[in-house]
């Protein structure tokens, strides 16, 4: 893979209060995750958060929609603005854009789009949580859409670490380049 930063983009996926503590370790991930941040940052590549988020009382969760329908169930107990914060140790800073989503992928129900191509970024390198979630779902998407994608396999986590594991090793090559933060860093 060829070094290209001037048209790459960092995506931070769903790095939020109430999905990131499902995770067995989520302080040693999140801080892997700071890390990549960091070397998008030193290298001038351009960090996009992506996060998931609902007007008050869910009116966009369908109960057909089987995850988003249990989802709902769960978020009984934590308000919707706590559940939707950006965790402190990956925080944007100021200028760095947050994609509101409505859906699983970065991509549905937002504007990550119109970000992308008024920055001219055609390679994405995705990190976040859920691997069988918002990754799965934005490779696919994207892969559909043309983008060239990495997904950084040490810098997405599942609650599942086997679903992970097929995830990185077996699905997503198809699509996109999986690498380590170690190896995108020499990249």
């Amino acid at each position: 893979m060829e070094k290209n930063t001037q048209n790459t983009a960092l995506l931070v996926m769903d790095m939020l209060t109430g999905i990131t503590k499902m995770l067995p370790d989520t302080e040693a991930f999140s801080a892997k995750v700071a890390e990549a941040i960091s070397h998008a940052r030193s290298n001038k590549i351009p960090v996009i958060y992506v996060v998931v988020t609902f007007r008050e009382g869910l009116p966009e969760v369908n109960m057909n929609n089987k995850s988003f329908a249990s989802f709902k169930d769960r978020l009984g107990a934590m308000s919707l603005e706590e559940f939707s914060k950006i965790i402190p140790i990956v925080a944007p800073r100021a200028g760095e854009p947050t994609v509101f989503k409505r859906r699983v992928s970065a991509f549905t129900g937002s504007d990550l789009e119109v970000i992308l191509r008024s920055k001219g970024i055609q390679h994405i390198v995705l990190t976040g949580v859920a691997t069988s979630g918002v990754v799965l779902s934005t490779t696919r998407e994207a892969a559909d859409k043309d983008y060239k994608i990495t997904v950084l396999s040490d810098c997405c986590a599942d609650a599942d670490p086997e679903v992970h594991r097929v995830l990185t090793t077996k699905v997503f090559p198809r699509q996109a380049d999986v690498l380590t933060l170690e190896e995108w860093s020499k990249v």
